[in-house]
C-alpha cells in the first residue's frame, strides 16, 4: 500500500500580472499566453537516491489508479514526473524472451522483475537516471509513437545542449543512440491513455552488468554512457567544447544531467513543475519475510 504525504507545491516561475493591453506587443501577448497554457506537473524527485524497483513500480501503479479515477470524476488530472535511480536490477517487458538472458533465470546475478511495460530485457543500476512520466495523453496527443519520439527528443536535447554530444534515433528501433552506442532506453505502458514506466539514461553507469543480457534484444550494437562518451572525447582531443565537464566527479555529472533532463522534459511537454513531498511506506519481500521500506524526503527547488 502506498501512502502519499502532504503536498508542498511551489511555482518555478513567477505568476504574470495582467498588463495593460494598450502597452503590450503581440509577441509579448503570445509569450504570456504560452506561459499560461503550461500544464501542471507534480515532480517527485529522488534522483540522488537508490529506490528499489518494486517500490517505484508500486508507486507508479498507485498514482495511475488515482489519476484514472480523477479523470473519470473530473475530466482531467495533473501530470506527474518521477525521477530516481535504482539499485542493480533486470527488468523484462512484455516482449521479453529468456533467449536474451545470459544467465540462469533461477540463479540471476541481480533481482529480476517481469513487468507490463513494452520492450525487451534491460538493466537499471546506480549512475543511471530513470524518468517515470505519468501523464494524461488525452491532453497532449493520443498517439504512442508520438509519445515515444517525444521521450527520445528529451534525451537528444539534453545530450546536445548540455554536453555537445550529437545523438540520434535509429530507424525501426526505440531509444537514443550516439554512433553505435545506445545511451537511453525506453519502455512504456499506457492505461486508458495514462502513461507509466518511461526512460533510462546511462550517465555514470557501470556498464558491465549489461554483459548478462542482450539489451533490448539487439545483438549487433553497444551500450554507452555520458561519462564514457566524455572520456572518449577527451582521449581523442575532440571534446566538442565540453572540457570543463571532464573533471567532474560522478555525483556532479548526475546533478548536471538531472537538471538538464527535467528542463528538457518541461520544454518538450510544455509543463510547469510543482514539487511534491512524498512518503513511501511499502512492504517488500526479502527471503520470505516482509520488510517495511519507508522514505521521507523534503524536496528542494533546483
Amino acid at each position: 500500500m502506498i501512502l502519499l504525504g502532504e503536498c508542498c507545491f511551489t511555482l518555478t516561475k513567477p505568476r504574470f500580472l495582467r498588463p495593460n493591453a494598450d502597452s503590450v506587443s503581440n509577441d509579448h501577448r503570445r509569450r504570456i499566453k504560452s506561459v499560461q497554457c503550461l500544464r501542471r506537473c507534480e515532480l517527485i524527485d529522488f534522483h540522488q537516491e537508490l529506490i528499489p524497483y518494486e517500490v517505484a513500480w508500486s508507486l507508479q501503479k498507485h498514482i495511475v489508479k488515482q489519476k484514472k479515477s480523477q479523470i473519470q470524476n473530473e475530466g482531467d488530472c495533473d501530470d506527474t514526473l518521477i525521477v530516481l535511480q535504482h539499485p542493480s536490477v533486470f527488468t523484462l517487458g512484455t516482449a521479453s524472451s529468456n533467449d536474451n538472458l545470459n544467465f540462469d533465470i533461477k540463479n540471476p546475478p541481480f533481482h529480476v522483475h517481469r513487468t507490463e511495460r513494452g520492450g525487451e530485457v534491460t538493466y537499471h543500476g546506480p549512475g543511471q537516471l530513470v524518468m517515470y512520466p505519468i501523464i494524461n495523453l488525452r491532453k497532449h496527443k493520443m498517439d504512442l509513437h508520438w509519445y515515444l519520439r517525444k521521450l527520445e527528443e528529451v534525451v537528444i536535447g539534453v545530450l546536445s545542449s548540455t554536453f555537445s554530444i550529437h545523438a540520434s534515433r535509429v530507424e525501426g528501433l526505440t531509444g537514443v543512440w550516439v554512433g553505435n552506442e545506445k545511451v537511453a532506453a525506453m519502455g512504456i505502458r499506457v492505461a486508458q491513455w495514462v502513461t507509466y514506466h518511461g526512460l533510462a539514461l546511462n550517465v555514470t553507469t557501470d556498464l558491465s552488468p549489461f554483459k548478462w543480457i542482450v539489451p533490448c534484444g539487439i545483438r549487433d550494437r553497444q551500450i554507452g554512457s555520458i561519462k564514457g562518451l566524455l572520456r572518449e572525447a577527451r582521449s581523442s582531443c575532440n571534446d566538442h567544447g565540453t572540457s570543463d565537464l571532464h573533471g567532474l566527479d560522478d555525483e556532479s555529472l548526475i546533478h548536471i544531467t538531472h537538471k538538464s533532463l527535467i528542463e528538457e522534459f518541461a520544454k518538450v511537454f510544455q509543463l510547469e513543475y510543482h514539487y511534491k513531498t512524498i512518503s513511501i511506506p511499502m512492504l517488500c519481500e526479502s527471503e520470505g519475510k516482509e520488510v517495511m521500506y519507508q522514505k521521507n524526503r523534503k524536496l528542494e527547488l533546483l
